[in-house]
């Protein structure tokens, strides 16, 4: 082992199921998918690279238990492993679309030009929902 002891042996490079260089090239360079998943196909194509897991952490913005575990799930899920999975805690009261809606100018029939939180908490959400 000599000097250096076993912490600091270079990862040996991640093996990639066959066809998922492409897939996680795709991931990686579009605009308009998720940052998570693009962080993490980024991840396993420089671990793929051989890239040492602290230059990769470096890379992607992340710590080392972030790429191990990121490697990890990678090795035994495959790209399923890369998808965001649910979490736990309680759901969001309020869906996207209704944010989105919320977002646009009121209808002209209210006679006003721009929401106030108690009008759109009436209107759409429940008040305790709206941040105070």
């Amino acid at each position: 082992m000599g000097e250096w002891g076993i912490a600091h042996l270079p990862a040996p490079a991640l093996i990639v199921r066959s066809g998922d260089v492409d897939v996680l090239s795709g991931w990686f360079r579009s605009s308009s998918g998720k940052a998570g998943l693009a962080q993490r196909a980024r991840i396993v194509l420089l671990a793929a690279d051989g890239v040492a897991n602290a230059r990769i952490a470096e890379l992607a913005g992340v710590s080392v238990p972030t790429v191990l575990a990121w490697r990890s799930r990678y090795q035994l899920e495959g790209l399923a492993g890369l998808e965001d999975r649910a979490r736990a805690g309680r759901p969001r009261e309020i869906d996207r679309v209704r944010i989105t809606a919320a977002l646009l100018p009121p209808p002209e029939k209210l006679g006003i030009t721009n929401w106030f939180a108690r009008l759109l908490a009436r209107r759409e959400c429940s008040y305790t929902a709206l941040p105070h």
